[in-house]
């Protein structure tokens, strides 16, 4: 039986390096997420999102294909994140290697049964995550600091110890530094048997 590895963290905490080390060191499958947002330059639909209309999102609901969906309100309207049981995962054969928000880890969870999953929290102290936050913001054209500090505040609700432990997330990361945090999840690969 496979696995899903799920990475999640606040922002900052080094989530997508880390699931980007880990893609590149297994033979992990990756599930494409959908979205209603418009692309971006440099993006490839079915790479980073299969990018759809609402019109698709209202069909997959109604053929009961959904397995959880976020809705972002922005300033160019409300954008949808979603999951879709669409024969990408097949735990019968592959492990899978996913990353996203505690809300989606839950929904996931309940949706292919806890003991399917791995749960990867990274976790990093505050003063470091904003620091680091601060200097990835500064290196882009247009910084965007309102958005960061909306972003870093809302991680704090999203992952309370309460909503952590309603997940049934006990095993902490610290990605203090980076090799140190990869060895001890590389451990934890091992021991869920690849």
């Amino acid at each position: 039986m496979g696995r899903i590895f799920y990475v999640m963290g606040k922002s900052a905490s080094g989530k997508d390096t880390i699931y980007q080390r880990l893609l590149k060191e297994y033979d992990f499958r990756t599930v494409v997420l959908y979205t209603t947002r418009p692309m971006r330059e440099g993006e490839t639909d079915g790479r980073e999102y299969h990018f759809v209309t609402e019109e698709a999102l209202k069909r997959f609901e109604a053929e009961g294909k959904i397995i959880e969906v976020r809705a972002y309100h922005t300033v160019h309207g409300i954008w949808y994140y979603f999951t879709v049981d669409d024969g990408q995962v097949n735990l019968q054969e592959n492990n899978y290697l996913m990353i996203g928000t505690l809300e989606s880890y839950q929904k996931l969870r309940e949706y292919y049964g806890a003991e399917s999953f791995v749960p990867l929290y990274i976790e990093v102290d505050d003063g470091v995550r904003l620091e680091r936050a601060l200097h990835r913001e500064m290196q882009q054209n247009e910084p965007k600091y309102a958005e960061l500090c909306r972003r870093y505040l809302a991680d704090e609700k999203d992952f309370a110890e309460e909503n952590l432990r309603a997940c049934g997330i006990e095993k902490r990361y610290q990605n203090a530094d980076l090799e140190q945090c990869l060895a001890q999840i590389r451990e934890d690969i091992a021991c869920a048997g690849m």
